[in-house]
């Protein structure tokens, strides 16, 4: 395969492109928290209701219909970003999810809705798969952390903007014209033989000595080898132990991500507002606004300060939080939701602000960090096609159930989500691994300890250096 050169539009100097790398995170982000959370500020509307004629069905299944779009382009979105790239993956991606928001704007029936939401669901899963997997291949260790928590931190950007306009075609169109200062995984790029540019890009974000580069360069090129050698395809890779235990990781921190009770907050706030005691329409508007500013602040701040814990303790940490925040809520729905007691109405309002914040500050960071830490290179595409996917699955089952749970047995709810909570905390202590500080290729030494000791071995015999004693170098990709 022929060489050429990056494009004259990456940056050369190592912050200005990192700074574009997390530029994707952060306008990716926005573009899915907008379409994403549009229907929290639609769903509270009496015009869109009327409009629509809905029930709590047809509601339900507005809401969750871009969870079905999302989970069948998650079947393909991992082949794609491996075939075509993770940067032209995350083009097309943008292209969707414009063209969905067309259709759905431009609905004059619920038919036409329904299907401008499953578009937008269709390029979100492909935006959700390739986004996170080009960050984190690209972007040095020391600052993947802040890169990728910032990804769905920035969804509370999305999130403010779908609480006051209606207007979703401008992130989409941003993350385009940030993908041209934007390069290829150099991951990939050596994966496809393109190996003089995928060493130009590692020279850039290292910035660092020649010699540091050469060893961080032979290790990805010898790792994908090993890979490439000791796999006959994806559905061999996928079959082997450490593979399937990193997938069971993968697909139980869905859950972690979407049904620990966030979703009750965002796209049925207005249902928790009425139990809460405030039923006016133009209220519950100017409380998520202000709900999610607040947790806004709280996803940028905990973004810089994501390496300032171990990954598992931050997530049971944050999940401890949201038990506990949980339990108050329900409690205090249960005695003032119907009261006239406006210091017990702020009290239960509050509950809302900390649970909030308590999830934004552990969970949110991790959205998208974790699981590509977690998989190695011949899965990480179709590993994140497949966290999408059951993503979705979730999602979907949550915007399905959690109104008719609401109308049922209303506070009661929320203690349910909260003894549901302590079960994935078992599930972190006893299942998740630690990966804060680590090469994407040092955290497959935790499942796989003999492709490290053939890398490493390959390294030494080839440039000369033991990587095994080289901690300072392999701690820069």
């Amino acid at each position: 395969m022929s060489e050429a050169g990056i494009s004259r539009f990456i940056p050369r100097r190592q912050m200005v492109m990192i700074g574009c790398l997390i530029g994707v995170s952060v306008v990716d982000s926005v573009m899915v928290g907008y379409n994403s959370s549009l229907m929290g500020s639609l769903n509270v509307l009496p015009s869109y209701t009327n409009y629509f004629h809905l029930t709590t069905s047809t509601k339900s299944l507005n809401t969750g219909i871009s969870y079905v779009g999302g989970a069948l382009a998650s079947l393909f979105a991992g082949h794609l970003a491996d075939w075509r790239g993770r940067r032209e993956t995350v083009f097309w991606a943008c292209v969707i999810a414009i063209v969905g928001g067309i259709v759905q704007g431009a609905a004059q029936n619920i038919g036409m809705f329904i299907a401008g939401r499953f578009i937008v669901g269709m390029g979100m899963a492909l935006a959700q798969t390739a986004a996170p997997v080009l960050v984190a291949e690209t972007t040095p260790t020391k600052y993947r952390g802040f890169a990728l928590g910032l990804y769905y931190a920035c969804w509370g950007v999305g999130t403010l903007i779908a609480s006051g306009v209606c207007y979703g075609a401008a992130p989409g169109v941003c993350a385009i014209v940030i993908l041209l200062f934007v390069p290829e995984s150099p991951r990939w790029l050596i994966s496809k033989d393109l190996h003089a540019e995928a060493l130009e890009i590692l020279q850039i974000v290292n910035d660092s000595g020649a010699e540091e580069v050469q060893v961080q360069y032979r290790e990805i090129v010898d790792t994908i080898q090993f890979e490439k050698e000791h796999s006959k395809g994806v559905m061999h890779a996928l079959s082997t132990k450490a593979n399937r235990k990193k997938l069971l990781i993968v697909s139980t921190f869905s859950v972690i991500v979407m049904l620990p009770g966030t979703n009750l907050v965002t796209f049925y706030f207005g249902d928790m507002l009425s139990n809460a005691g405030i039923k006016d329409a133009n209220t519950q508007l100017e409380v998520n606004i202000v709900l999610t500013s607040w947790t806004l602040v709280t996803a940028l701040v905990s973004a810089w300060y994501t390496d300032a814990l171990n990954r598992k303790t931050l997530c049971n940490l944050s999940l401890v939080a949201q038990i506990v925040t949980l339990f108050l809520l329900g409690g205090l729905t249960k005695l003032y939701g119907t009261s006239t007691n406006n210091s017990g109405i702020y009290g239960t309002i509050s509950m809302i602000f900390f649970y909030n914040a308590f999830y934004a500050w552990g969970i949110t960071p991790l959205t998208v960090l974790y699981p590509p830490e977690i998989l190695s290179f011949d899965v990480r595409g179709v590993g994140m096609g497949f966290y999408t996917m059951t993503t979705k699955a979730c999602g979907l089952f949550i915007t399905m159930v959690a109104p008719f749970g609401l109308d049922a047995i209303g506070y009661q709810m929320y203690f349910v989500n909260a003894c549901f909570n302590i079960l994935l905390v078992a599930l972190v202590y006893f299942l998740y691994v630690e990966t804060r500080g680590l090469t994407l290729e040092e955290v497959d030494r935790m499942f796989e300890p003999e492709k490290r000791e053939t890398v490493a071995e390959q390294v030494k015999e080839e440039i000369g250096v033991d990587i095994e004693k080289e901690e300072v170098l392999m701690g820069k990709i």
